[in-house]
């Protein structure tokens, strides 16, 4: 089950790396300078593929970690 945990983790960590970011810059963040981080914007394709093997990948994490600390 540890290994199990190690692979999910690592591609946790790759399919997080791999998604875009959704503001151009970490500076206009705090300073408020893209007012279109919060619109609602319509993920397709790839990134909606993408966003979802995260949402899977992070309940496994998840499932698999308290699995592994009950047991």
């Amino acid at each position: 089950m540890e290994i199990a945990l190690l692979v999910v983790s690592i591609l946790l960590i790759a399919i997080v790396l791999l998604q875009s970011s959704k503001a151009s810059d970490a500076s206009q963040i705090i300073s408020g300078g893209n007012d279109a981080l919060f619109q609602n914007q319509k993920e397709r394709g790839v990134e909606l593929f993408i966003t979802r093997l995260t949402i899977v990948l992070g309940v496994a994490f998840f499932v698999i970690s308290f699995i592994l600390f009950i047991g």
